[in-house]
């Protein structure tokens, strides 16, 4: 039975691996399609709705073909919350995936060479997505989707964990609440494995089943020194829990 079960962590491994791919390619062509003849403001709306929704169905996917269980209503909040900073750890991959499957308005503060990938660059184009690799680009833009009501993802780290529970986070966030006055959102992302973490092989097998939990901290206002907001927000993340507790038996 033990090597049967090694046998699904891997099967299911490649199909969640090859899940993402199926579900970004899907959106591919009409991104390249649509994205030219729609006004900014549509092509913002339809490409973050179907980057909501095409991450909502890859959890589900997930859950039950993959042994991956999610707790994610933590997030289900916050759309109606108006325009926020929010602010995560970032432990895995799947982070981005897992918050922005629950926030239909939402731009992404990403790495820079994402923006040119096959899988994700049209559709994060077309999104209104940031790339990460102008720091006043970032504030600038960051702003300016705020004002217009959108919701604002960024991992504070600057890159997944290397050293748990938190790296240093680095002040941009706090910058771009500051400019655009609007609340940073902490949420603690938990997981029950390292998987997809910055030290765990692409192609390596998860321990199954995977768990995670998503928290919403603290709401801090955008008041105050830049820097004190930073270690402010630096201190409730560090409280996320990775590993998470073992489940009773």
């Amino acid at each position: 039975m033990k090597l049967l079960w090694r046998a699904y962590e891997r099967l299911a491994m490649l199909l969640g691996l090859g899940g993402l791919a199926v579900a970004c390619l899907g959106w591919l062509p009409f991104a390249l399609v649509l994205h030219p003849f729609l006004s900014r403001q549509r092509a913002r709306h339809l490409g973050r709705r179907a980057i909501q929704r095409g991450f909502r169905g890859y959890v589900w996917f997930l859950e039950h073909c993959c042994a991956c269980r999610f707790d994610l209503t933590a997030l289900d909040s916050l759309p109606a919350a108006g325009p926020l900073v929010v602010v995560a750890n970032h432990p895995s991959l799947l982070d981005a995936v897992l918050i922005l499957s629950r926030l239909p308005n939402a731009v992404c503060v990403m790495k820079a060479s994402l923006l040119d990938n096959i899988l994700f660059g049209a559709g994060a184009r077309m999104a209104g997505y940031i790339a990460n690799d102008a720091p006043l680009k970032v504030v600038l833009e960051s702003r300016q989707a705020l004002q217009e009501g959108a919701q604002l993802v960024i991992f504070p780290e600057g890159s997944r964990t290397g050293n748990f529970p938190l790296d240093p986070c680095q002040a941009t966030a706090a910058l771009i609440a500051r400019r655009a006055g609007v609340p940073l959102q902490a949420v603690l992302i938990e997981f029950s494995s390292p998987y997809l973490g910055k030290a765990w092989p692409l192609f390596r097998p998860p321990r199954l089943p995977l768990r995670c939990q998503v928290r919403l901290g603290q709401r801090l206002p955008a008041e105050g020194d830049v820097m004190a907001l930073t270690h402010a927000l630096e201190n409730i993340l560090r409280s996320a829990r990775n590993p998470l507790p073992a489940e009773p038996r």
